[in-house]
């Protein structure tokens, strides 16, 4: 639904605007312009632009000449098709469709990746389906549930692209082990301070099928975690 809003807000923007800059030739002609061929393509341009990157419409391919038609009907004032209440449920409808497709493509890019990466040498797979690979062990302590830690930290996509970075930032972080990610919380727990390892975690153990932020849904993530130090 936040996407219909975003949509009626722009549209209502670009009628008023269009709406604005017309007002002074319609006395004498509905059909007068005052854009010219290149003026009249730079904004519409511009509007599809916009549309497209508020809503993340990359891959979604509109029938152009319905949209303008829509669009002109709408802006003139003229008998549409539809009422609003149908528009929106049909465009609603279609961006669910189109979004439950890409769940599905990405949940299954996940369940090759998670497949293929645990038969790695050196990969080991926990009962959550946590994978994960010790760069360098030391012996002492784990933390425990309660314990606060002090990490750094490199987490990737599995494209290869860094979405956070501790040692970006210039210092470690510290925070409650349960204070994260499931897939964090059970990793952690499995190393003794001065140890790195890097974790594999499935989407189920980190931001699910809604993803979070600059995270995509059914996102497998990748983290390397050196563990400083156990704060308590």
């Amino acid at each position: 639904m936040k996407k219909i809003c975003i949509i009626i807000i722009t549209i209502f923007i670009a009628s008023v605007f269009i709406t604005g800059c017309s007002k002074s030739d319609s006395a004498s002609s509905s059909e007068s312009t005052n854009f010219n061929k290149d003026e009249s393509y730079a904004l519409g341009m511009n509007l599809g632009i916009g549309i497209r990157e508020s809503l993340g419409m990359d891959g979604i391919y509109p029938n152009i000449n319905e949209l303008v038609k829509g669009f002109s009907d709408g802006i003139k004032g003229e008998k549409t098709r539809f009422n609003n209440e149908q528009a929106i449920e049909l465009i609603d409808t279609a961006f669910y469709s189109l979004s439950e497709g890409k769940n599905e493509e990405a949940a299954q890019i996940e369940r090759t990746f998670m497949a293929e990466n645990a038969r790695k040498p050196g990969i080991q797979v926990t009962l959550s389906g946590l994978q994960y690979e010790i760069i360098s062990e030391t012996q002492g302590p784990k933390p425990g549930v309660n314990s606060t830690v002090k990490v750094h930290y490199e987490g990737r996509l599995i494209d290869g692209s860094v979405f956070d970075s501790s040692y970006q930032y210039g210092e470690p972080v510290d925070f409650p082990i349960t204070g994260v990610i499931p897939g964090w919380t059970e990793g952690l727990q499995l190393m003794s301070a001065g140890s790195i390892y890097i974790f594999y975690v499935p989407s189920e153990l980190g931001y699910g099928s809604r993803g979070w932020m600059s995270i995509p849904p059914h996102a497998p993530l990748i983290f390397k975690v050196e563990l400083l130090e156990i704060m308590d």
